[in-house]
């Protein structure tokens, strides 16, 4: 092909051309993506996220050095929605908590809210990196749940989907609140810490009434109990208690509301 002909005594204007930035759900659907793939390739962030959910569930159904009132339901029936809502705990919590402090520190979060991509863009692929790998637990356990016996209603899928989300809404609000204050060494410690402490006597494995002492009446008020009882309302009951969905959206709305004034993105 032969070269554009140029008449003498004119010049050739040069063409400019500036690369234009992705769509904006391209560009979100792509960090979500780099989201979900640093905490299933993080070896210590997976062993929180996926193999301690499938630990406990384990340990809980094949063990009985922890005595259950189950209420008439099978030990795997009455376990497995609270395995589920640890999952939602760790990674929404913990595992987001540390990787943004992290990110913050190293000043990966400064230089990402500079790009097209921006800070809410930012954040909304975060929270899609989040679903994502909790799709990925919701899977595991209950395939491992399925193999001890567990047989869940289909039905209950709505109800279980709407408790995940709004558990997911209030955890996640509360890792941005800490990973956007504190720093990344402190957040390590905090949010490992508070996972334990929630599991242990925060409502989310057992029920609160389960509990001991003061425990069983201020598990209800918490985020991880809210979180527990509205899955075990889901999936053995069908529905959702009412109290568990104020609760997680009181939570959601307070540590949003902290999280959006306090976070430091640098």
């Amino acid at each position: 092909m032969s070269a554009p002909r140029v008449e003498p005594g004119s010049r050739a204007e040069p063409v400019e051309t500036t690369p234009a930035a992705a769509p904006a759900l391209r560009r979100i659907a792509a960090q979500a993506s780099f989201e979900t793939r640093a905490i299933l390739r993080n070896g210590e962030q997976l062993l929180v996220t996926i193999v301690l959910p499938v630990l406990v569930l384990f340990a809980l159904v094949r063990t009985s050095f922890i005595d259950l009132d189950t209420h008439g339901f099978s030990r795997v029936d009455f376990v497995t929605p609270g395995v589920l809502a640890l999952a939602v705990m760790s990674t929404a919590f913990t595992s987001q908590a540390i990787a943004t402090a992290f990110d913050r520190r190293n000043g990966v979060l400064r230089l990402m809210a500079t790009t097209p991509l921006g800070r809410s863009g930012l954040l909304a692929g975060k929270v899609l990196g989040v679903l994502a790998v909790e799709v990925v637990q919701v899977v595991v356990i209950c395939g491992v749940a399925v193999t001890l016996g567990w047989r869940p209603e289909l039905g209950a899928l709505p109800a279980v989907v709407g408790a995940g989300l709004l558990g997911t809404a209030a955890f996640t609000a509360l890792a941005l609140l800490l990973a956007g204050t504190l720093r990344a060494e402190g957040v390590l410690a905090v949010a490992n810490l508070v996972l334990v402490l929630l599991t242990v006597g925060g409502g989310v494995l057992l029920p609160a009434q389960q509990l001991a002492g003061p425990l069983s009446h201020v598990a209800v008020l918490l985020p991880s109990g809210a979180l527990g009882e509205a899955m075990r309302g889901a999936l053995l009951y069908g529905a959702v208690p009412p109290f568990s969905v104020v609760v997680l959206l009181a939570w959601t709305a307070a540590l949003g509301a902290g999280a959006a004034r306090l976070f430091r993105w640098h």
